[in-house]
C-alpha cells in the first residue's frame, strides 16, 4: 500500500474510481487539520504474491531469478509453482526484465496522465512522496542482506543498494549463500536475488524514485515510550482515531 499528503488541488483532479474500488483519495483530521491523503492498495503485488507472479512466467521451466543450484516449487495461495534456476545461473538483467513485465510498467491500462504501474493513478508525486517511508518487508530484506541494522528501528538507504545487493544474490550459488548471506533463513535463500530485484523494480520503476533517492526503512515507530511495529493495524488505529 502507498499513502502521502497531497495538496487539496491535486486531490480535486484525482480520476473517479470505477464500480467496486475505493476512491484514491481520503480526508483525515490529525490534531485539528484537514488532510488529503493520496491511498492505494496494490493487491497481488506484496513480495510472497510477486514470487508467485514471476516464477508463473516461465511455468515449468527455469527462471532467470531463482539462485543458482536450486530446484523446487514454491508455495502460494494454495498453489505451487516450479522454482528452478537457468542452467546458466541466475541473471540480473533478465529477471529485472521478468519483474518489470510482472509489474505491468507502461502498461496500456494506463489513462492518466501519471500512473505508477497496472494502470494505477500515481496520486501526482509531489512533495508528499519526496520523503518516502517504506515498512515491511523492504525493511527484512535489507537487514539480512546486510546493508541495514536489524537492531535499529528505522534506516535511511537508497533504492541502489537493493540493486548493489541484487548483484551479489544473483550471482552466486546456493552452497555459497549460506555463508554469504546469514541472515538469511534457508526457505528464503532461494529467492534473494527475485526479492531484492523485485523490490528495487517496485521502487523505481513501479514507484518512479531515482535510484539515488534517499527513503527511510521502518521497522518500528517510536510512540512515547513505546516502539510500535509498523505494519497494516498501526494505519488502521491511526484512521481510527482521526475522524473529524
Amino acid at each position: 500500500q502507498m499513502a502521502y499528503a497531497i495538496s487539496e488541488e491535486e486531490a480535486a483532479t484525482a480520476p473517479k474510481p470505477v464500480q467496486g474500488e475505493d476512491s484514491y483519495v481520503r480526508e483525515m483530521y490529525l490534531k485539528g487539520r484537514k488532510y488529503f491523503l493520496y491511498v492505494h492498495s496494490y493487491l497481488h503485488y506484496g513480495l510472497l504474491a510477486a514470487r508467485a507472479e514471476i516464477l508463473k512466467v516461465s511455468e515449468d521451466s527455469s527462471n532467470p531469478c531463482i539462485v543458482t543450484g536450486f530446484d523446487g516449487t514454491y508455495k502460494y495461495g494454495g498453489k505451487e509453482f516450479k522454482a528452478a534456476a537457468s542452467p546458466s545461473g541466475a541473471s540480473l538483467d533478465e529477471c529485472r526484465r521478468v519483474a518489470v513485465n510482472a509489474l505491468k510498467v507502461n502498461d496500456s491500462l494506463c489513462t492518466h496522465m501519471k500512473c505508477t504501474f497496472g494502470g494505477v493513478w500515481n496520486g501526482g508525486g509531489g512533495g508528499g512522496q519526496k520523503n518516502m517511508f517504506v515498512a515491511s518487508f523492504f525493511f527484512d530484506r535489507a537487514a539480512e542482506a546486510g546493508f541495514v541494522d536489524p537492531a535499529q528501528p528505522v534506516a535511511k538507504v537508497q533504492p541502489l543498494e537493493f540493486e548493489k545487493a541484487a548483484k551479489q544474490a544473483c550471482s552466486m550459488k546456493m552452497e555459497q549463500g549460506k555463508s554469504k548471506f546469514t541472515r538469511v533463513e534457508e526457505d528464503n535463500l532461494p529467492y534473494l536475488c527475485l526479492d531484492l530485484v523485485y523490490q528495487y523494480t517496485l521502487l523505481v520503476d513501479g514507484f518512479g524514485l531515482k535510484p539515488s533517492q534517499t527513503i527511510t526503512l521502518v521497522k518500528k515507530v517510536k510512540y512515547g515510550e513505546y516502539a510500535v511495529e509498523a505494519a497494516w493495524p498501526l494505519g488502521s488505529a491511526i484512521e481510527a482515531v482521526s475522524s473529524p
